[in-house]
C-alpha cells in the first residue's frame, strides 16, 4: 500500500510540510508518500543516485536498475556489500540493484510528473531539484529463537518526498570589454613607444 500525497490540494485536504522550497514555486511540482514499507537504507542510496537527473533519465535509470542494466552505488550504508562492476560508472566498487526501492521511487516521480503536467510545465525540461528519504517508525514483529528466547523482527519503512523543477535556460555570458591595467612604469614605455612612432 503506497500512500501518496500530491502538491495540487483541494480544500479538504490537509497540507504536508516538505523540507525544501523550490525557487519558482510555479515552475515545480511536488510528490511523496509517507510510512511507506521499503526498506530505508536501500532507498536512501537510490534516491542520492537520482538526485539532480533529468526527470526522463532518473526514470529509465531506475527501470534499468529493475532489470540489473545499471546499479545503484552503495556509498553510506554499504556494510557487507559485494563489488560490481556496473559501479564503475559512480566511481565505486560497491554497488546493488534494489528493485523494490526503484519501484516505489518510480511510483513517486510518474506521480511528479502528473502533478507536472497538471500545471502545464514542460516534462521534458523536469529535473529532480530535491528528494529525501527520511525514517519512518519501525514496525515490530518477533522471531522464535533456540532455547525459548524471542528476538525482535523489525522492518525499516520511510517517508519519501520529490520535487522536481523545470531546468532553467543557460543564457550566454555577454562579452566583456577587458581593460588592462597597466603600470605606471608601463604606461611610460608606452607613451615613449608611441612618441618615437610618431617622430
Amino acid at each position: 500500500m503506497i500512500s501518496y500525497h500530491s502538491c495540487t490540494c483541494s480544500v479538504s485536504a490537509k497540507m504536508v510540510r516538505y523540507a525544501a522550497v523550490p525557487n519558482n514555486p510555479s515552475k515545480s511540482a511536488k510528490s511523496r508518500g509517507s510510512f511507506l514499507r521499503v526498506s530505508f537504507k536501500n532507498t536512501r542510496e537510490t534516491a542520492q543516485a537520482i538526485n539532480r537527473m533529468k526527470l526522463s533519465r532518473a526514470i529509465a535509470y531506475l527501470e534499468n536498475v529493475k532489470g540489473h542494466r545499471e546499479a545503484v552505488p552503495m556509498r553510506r550504508y554499504a556494510g557487507s556489500t559485494g563489488r560490481c562492476a556496473q559501479g564503475k560508472q559512480f566511481g565505486v566498487s560497491r554497488a546493488r540493484w534494489p528493485e523494490k526501492s526503484a519501484e516505489f521511487l518510480l511510483g513517486l516521480l510518474r506521480n511528479a510528473e502528473a502533478n507536472a503536467d497538471t500545471k502545464g510545465l514542460d516534462n521534458s525540461n523536469l529535473i529532480i531539484s530535491h528528494i529525501q528519504v527520511n525514517q519512518a517508525p519501525k514496525q515490530r514483529r518477533r522471531t522464535y529463537r533456540a532455547h525459548g528466547r524471542i528476538n525482535p523482527y523489525m522492518s525499516n519503512p520511510c517517508h519519501i518526498e520529490v520535487i522536481v523543477s523545470e531546468a532553467d535556460e543557460a543564457v550566454a555570458k555577454a562579452p566583456e570589454n577587458k581593460l588592462v591595467k597597466l603600470s605606471a612604469k608601463q604606461r611610460g614605455r608606452s607613451l615613449a613607444e608611441q612618441r618615437r612612432i610618431a617622430a
